[in-house]
């Protein structure tokens, strides 16, 4: 939560820090969400701040700023995206609203999006858990977020010996609770998912790809 709340670690100052010792909702100016992408190929993670609510419908409006804001510039030529997921959350294997909201982003961006979730309680093996997270954690460790602006500017200073670089950004828009998925994908639905694991292996394709004679 944004504001003048504690936080757990050290923090070198000039002067005394004075906090409240409980982080109250109410006394709160707001809640920053946090959601990252992490470029395993160039070492580069990509944190979006929310300031509404942890959705399916935030989570891919993340990975629509990522691949109109970065991604489509470091690979003009790809045809499909690769997202390796974890079970839970907002991109939860078991929830049908983050495959059709997938499923309206691969229309938008006419790309196909590769969803590869990890089984629960293995999420400790994707490389975001420990090549992003950990370190913008570290980053931002005992620093008093009284302001998004704050929030934002110390989880992009997340470095590492290895080169990691993060870019982060503010993602101020409304995102609704209790979102039901359509009855027209329900009966429809047309996410495909892989012979291999389906409940975790899926992809969604652009609609017009399924038009007959499209090369």
């Amino acid at each position: 939560m944004i504001g003048n709340f504690y936080r757990e670690g050290r923090l070198y100052t000039q002067e005394q820090v004075h906090v409240n010792d409980h982080d109250f909702r109410s006394s709160a100016d707001g809640k920053a969400v946090p959601h990252g992408l992490y470029d395993m190929t160039h070492n580069i993670g990509y944190l979006t701040i929310g300031t509404s609510n942890d959705t399916s419908e935030f989570a891919v409006a993340c990975i629509r700023l990522w691949w109109l804001t970065y991604g489509i510039f470091d690979y003009p030529d790809a045809t499909e995206i690769l997202l390796l997921c974890d079970c839970g959350g907002s991109n939860n294997a078991r929830y049908y609203i983050f495959k059709q909201d997938l499923q309206a982003l691969a229309d938008e961006l006419g790309i196909a999006i590769r969803i590869a979730h990890y089984p629960p309680y293995t999420s400790k093996y994707n490389p975001i858990e420990h090549r992003l997270f950990p370190h913008v954690t570290r980053a931002s460790q005992s620093v008093i977020f009284k302001t998004f602006e704050i929030a934002r500017s110390f989880m992009a200073n997340a470095t590492t010996k290895t080169g990691l670089s993060v870019f982060a950004s503010t993602l101020d828009q409304v995102f609704e609770t209790k979102r039901k998925v359509t009855d027209a994908f329900k009966e429809n639905n047309p996410i495909h998912f892989d012979d291999f694991l389906p409940k975790w292996n899926y992809v969604a394709r652009p609609s017009f790809w399924e038009v007959p004679g499209f090369i």
